[in-house]
């Protein structure tokens, strides 16, 4: 999908919608890869984890951490997931995979609100949301985890949101 793609209010999803969009696992709706890893709670582990990518041209596009007293969370989208995903299995880190969707916030306002008002209306869960660095077309865009991804974009897109997908992170990291 190009950047200037505008065509997000038709609200069709599923096999031969025309949205434009095919993932390596088959789906016709944009997501995003989370990877998640868990690290003891250390100074320098993090650090650890970041240096995997020094040298490559993957770069970390989302980070959020969850701790507790013994441990980490470590979540991140990358800006190449099949690569990052070498990277991390090289390192021999044990990894957690999950599709996200990433949601281009408009220049409205209180657009979480709306965003999360959509979500509800429609009985989708939220259990993440965290801001991503990249920013593919200069808007905000929230990566974030629902009960029913399709159904989410769906519904966010007869709101008159745009989703991004991992191709557009691949062009905002060459830019």
């Amino acid at each position: 999908m190009s950047m200037g793609d505008e065509s997000i209010g038709d609200g069709s999803t599923g096999e031969g919608a025309g949205t434009g969009f095919a993932t390596m696992q088959g789906r016709d709706y944009p997501s995003i890869r989370q990877f998640t890893v868990f690290l003891e709670n250390r100074v320098g582990q993090l650090l650890e984890v970041v240096r995997k990518f020094e040298g490559s041209r993957v770069r970390i596009v989302a980070l959020s951490i969850s701790d507790s007293t013994e441990s980490a969370l470590v979540r991140f989208l990358v800006s190449d997931p099949e690569v990052g995903r070498e990277i991390l299995e090289r390192a021999g880190l044990a990894i957690v995979e999950s599709d996200l969707i990433g949601i281009e916030l408009p220049d409205i306002p209180q657009p979480m609100l709306r965003m999360c008002t959509a979500l509800l209306a429609a009985e989708i869960n939220i259990s993440q949301v965290y801001p991503l660095l990249a920013r593919p077309t200069g808007l905000p865009v929230v990566a974030v985890m629902v009960d029913n991804i399709e159904m989410a974009v769906d519904t966010l897109r007869h709101k008159g949101f745009r989703m991004i997908n991992e191709d557009e992170l691949k062009d905002w990291d060459s830019a």
